[in-house]
């Protein structure tokens, strides 16, 4: 007889325990399918919830929970990045980094290696886009730490370089500017990079000559115009290397800046020392 009770107890127990996981899966069920409304209805924060909760759920229903796991881990970090694009275009780009690091997460929990692609490739656009912002607004120390953040996870991303560089350079950190914008000419940026340095390299090469430091002033006149030439760089470069008593290249420069610039105000002047020093 007592063997009798304790079997119908067991079954009465496992019985109770199917009962249970049923109503268990049904409750997981309701939440995805909630959460497929909510996203239908482009709520995707709720959307986002109730996929979680709906995981969470079906998780500890083991086989029984696997369809709505799978349906949960793919649709979760791909919610994640569609998060972070809403958040792009609002220009809310730290809630939008924030979101795709969720998404990174997530899409290397599940194994989605399209949404891990898609939020490891809108991470540094989200952190350009910021950079930019910074720019514009003349936060130059900002921008230049977003900026650098960025290069030094991929060194070959040539826009970061070049906008970095050009924010080194309001910072007046010319060296560290113009070996960003080198860099930025060596990923793609070659054009704009170039135009920055020949401008980074004039100012820098003007500085040097009036303070009277010829060779510096002429070597750095030279690079500017290496890299973008102006009729400007080649004057410095003239009278640099005119007082350095260098008469060739006197000659060649300044001459070179008549040819940019033949009704400059200074013209007749420049002519004069240039027959001059060919005497």
């Amino acid at each position: 007889m007592k063997k009798l009770l304790l079997s119908i107890a067991a079954i009465l127990l496992s019985a109770g325990l199917i009962s249970a996981q049923e109503a268990s899966l049904q409750q997981a069920t309701e939440l995805f399918n909630n959460g497929a409304k909510a996203f239908s209805s482009n709520d995707k924060t709720s959307a986002l919830d109730y996929f979680q909760k709906a995981y969470d759920m079906a998780k500890a229903l083991g086989d029984e929970g696997a369809e709505i796991l799978k349906n949960c881990s793919d649709n979760i970090p791909k919610l994640y990045n569609s998060l972070a694009t809403d958040l792009i275009k609002e220009t809310k780009y730290d809630e939008a980094i924030a979101q795709l690091e969720k998404a990174v997460a997530a899409a290397k929990e599940f194994g989605v290696d399209d949404a891990l692609a898609n939020a490891q490739k809108l991470i540094p656009q989200a952190q350009l886009l910021k950079g930019n912002a910074l720019l514009t607004a003349k936060d130059y120390e900002g921008a230049a730490e977003v900026y650098k953040a960025i290069t030094d996870a991929d060194p070959a991303n040539g826009m970061a370089a070049l906008r970095l560089g050009m924010a080194l350079n309001q910072l007046g950190k010319t060296d560290e500017a113009i070996a960003a914008l080198k860099s930025a000419a060596e990923n793609g940026q070659a054009e704009n990079a170039n135009k920055q340095l020949g401008s980074v390299l004039l100012k820098e090469a003007s500085n040097f000559l009036r303070d009277k430091d010829y060779q510096k002033a002429f070597d750095a006149a030279v690079e500017s115009a290496g890299y973008a030439e102006s009729a400007n760089a080649f004057k410095i470069a003239g009278t640099a290397a005119n007082s350095l008593s260098k008469k060739a290249e006197a000659i060649e420069y300044l001459g070179k800046y008549l040819e940019l610039s033949p009704n400059a105000s200074d013209a007749a002047q420049i002519k004069a020392v240039i027959d001059a020093l060919k005497k």
